[in-house]
């Protein structure tokens, strides 16, 4: 009635609606009850952390974010005072496969068998490709994911698909985290399966795993890693250069998801806090790396692990 005042009488609209005028009158008078106000105050914080989270959370990261900030509520109240305010987290979609399999190559053993867990850092590392449409062409992303915390770790962009991307992208890893004896798993790309790849490998004592040919549940950690990207930021965003393309993924990458995003296999914690309540040190992009103007990290070969 309130919203059609301008329109129509507070007594016709009453006699349509078989409320009295005095009724009508008498309800907008009185207060909010408790529970009423309470939702406007949970509305206007769960609309910050939705912000906050760029738009992305549905109601289950929500809910954790919340509690987080000691906000204890129900998650299915959540849900629905974000219906209420027109709040819906992305959904993913499926991706298309970048890498091509090289039928000469001999491929490395299956070390992993789709167990992609680890009791801790560094065991097991998850890598693959895909790729980032822009005005002026595509760009390519390999990384380097650690299965226990789910950290992108090494990454590298370019305009190719040589084996070059993806040594960038396990060089930076080994810079950051210089493990011994882990596994990295890849699917058969014959960029994982080059020579110099392999030597790589050897040199740095990591040992390659790849899964079966064309079966995305071999290599799962990386397509839901490349999944979150899809729909949290290419899906939404069109870049007219590649320069604006490196600098929306690096802040994606070191910005949000590995300090921030809430990772449901990681009682919704985000990658980094999870290292760090385990114990992990923070370890970012090693010193002696450069940013170059469109975004792009290259580590140094001081800052490399040598075998």
């Amino acid at each position: 009635m309130t919203a059609h005042q301008a329109v129509h009488r507070v007594a016709t609209m009453a006699r349509v609606l078989g409320v009295s005028p005095s009724g009508y009158y008498a309800w907008r008078k009185r207060p909010l009850s408790p529970r009423a106000r309470t939702d406007v105050e949970l509305t206007a914080q769960i609309e910050a952390a939705h912000r906050e989270s760029r738009g992305t959370y549905g109601a289950p990261r929500i809910h954790a974010d919340l509690a987080a900030h000691g906000i204890h509520v129900g998650r299915k109240r959540v849900a629905r005072l974000m219906r209420g305010a027109g709040l819906q987290g992305v959904s993913r979609r499926k991706l298309f496969r970048t890498t091509v399999r090289d039928e000469t190559a001999r491929p490395a053993p299956d070390l992993v068998e789709r167990q992609f867990t680890a009791a801790g850092a560094d065991q097991l590392w998850v890598a693959d490709i895909t790729y980032v449409p822009t005005g002026a062409g595509f760009l390519y992303l390999a990384v380097v994911l650690d299965a226990w915390s789910r950290r992108v770790i090494g990454w590298a962009m370019d305009t190719h698909l040589r084996t070059e991307l993806v040594l960038a992208a396990l060089d930076m890893a080994l810079a950051q985290r210089r493990p011994t004896d882990v596994i990295h798993h890849s699917d058969h790309g014959c960029q994982y399966t080059s020579f110099a790849f392999g030597h790589r490998c050897r040199d740095a004592d990591v040992r390659p795993s790849m899964g079966s040919v064309g079966d995305a549940y071999d290599n799962a950690l990386c397509e839901s890693f490349f999944a979150t990207l899809e729909c949290e930021l290419l899906d939404r965003q069109r870049f007219r250069t590649q320069a604006d393309a490196r600098l929306a993924v690096f802040d994606f990458i070191e910005g949000w998801y590995n300090p921030w995003r809430r990772h449901s296999a990681l009682d919704y914690l985000s990658p980094m806090i999870y290292e760090r309540t385990s114990g992990i040190d923070d370890r970012t992009v090693p010193s002696g790396s450069t940013i170059d103007p469109g975004g792009a990290i290259s580590v140094s070969p001081s800052a490399t692990v040598q075998g």
